[in-house]
């Protein structure tokens, strides 16, 4: 896994981390939504639990999200459990990872829960490097017939639906209860500019989100990362992204618009 991490980013990937390296990472953040995950598809297997008793530790910062596995015949009552007891703030799915479509019939209880409950979701639409992983799923307009049967359900897309950029910014600006982040985007340069600059073009931009995926990038190199966006285009004349969007990203509350406090 590692290994194929590396070769996708064309950089070294170490994703064998611990709940210090993560911690050590998020100090030039006040708040950090944190989660594991879990692929019964492709047996990778961060547990809940693990993710529970760190936040635990520093509940002033930390905030947990679960990840549920439809494919797991226990996921209805893993659901009722991480949030009803452990209390789990939002829900991570990765429907690539996990080999669904994101309006399988499994998932229907689990947002109908979550939008009764108040609870967020972060969805991965987008692509990904293990071979076994279904980009069919990975489409980022896939979410919208979500969005439509849940209106009051908020969704977030992961890496802006890399590298259906495009597809996620008219998915943000046409849904109110739909955003997206811009973690793991940095290192491709222009696919970053370029995703920044239509959400810039088509008014949106305030419909994203701060988010690093660590252990991938961290905050601090996100942060740099967007003050530093414009490098790409040097002399060549190109638009500009602007500062206000930038640093709208940066300070934006993700915590009140999402309800997390």
């Amino acid at each position: 896994m590692e290994r194929e991490a590396s070769i996708a980013r064309g950089a070294p990937a170490q994703i064998d981390i611990s709940e210090e390296d993560h911690w050590a990472a998020m100090e030039p953040v006040d708040r950090a939504i944190v989660f594991g995950f879990h692929s019964s598809h492709l047996g990778l297997v961060v547990p809940n639990d693990r993710v529970k008793d760190y936040v635990a530790q520093h509940p002033e910062k930390l905030i947990g999200f679960a990840c549920l596995d439809p494919l797991e015949p226990d996921y209805l009552d893993e659901m009722k459990k991480v949030f009803l007891r452990d209390g789990f703030r939002g829900l991570k799915l990765a429907p690539i990872y996990q080999n669904f479509h994101p309006m399988d019939e499994r998932m229907l209880p689990v947002y109908t829960f979550c939008e009764k409950q108040a609870i967020p979701v972060l969805i991965h639409q987008g692509t990904t490097f293990p071979r076994r992983a279904p980009l069919k799923y990975a489409l980022p307009i896939q979410v919208e017939d979500v969005a439509l049967a849940y209106p009051d359900l908020k969704i977030v897309v992961a890496h802006m639906g890399h590298p259906w950029v495009e597809d996620a910014v008219v998915l943000i600006r046409k849904q109110p209860n739909v955003y997206a982040d811009i973690s793991a985007l940095y290192y491709r340069p222009w696919q970053y500019y370029n995703a920044l600059m239509l959400a810039q073009e088509y008014g949106c931009g305030h419909k994203l989100l701060m988010g690093s995926d660590y252990p991938f990038t961290t905050p601090a190199e996100t942060i740099a990362s967007l003050r530093n966006v414009n490098h790409i285009i040097g002399n060549s004349g190109l638009p500009r992204i602007t500062e206000k969007l930038t640093e709208g990203i940066i300070e934006r509350d993700t915590i009140k618009l999402l309800a997390l406090d």
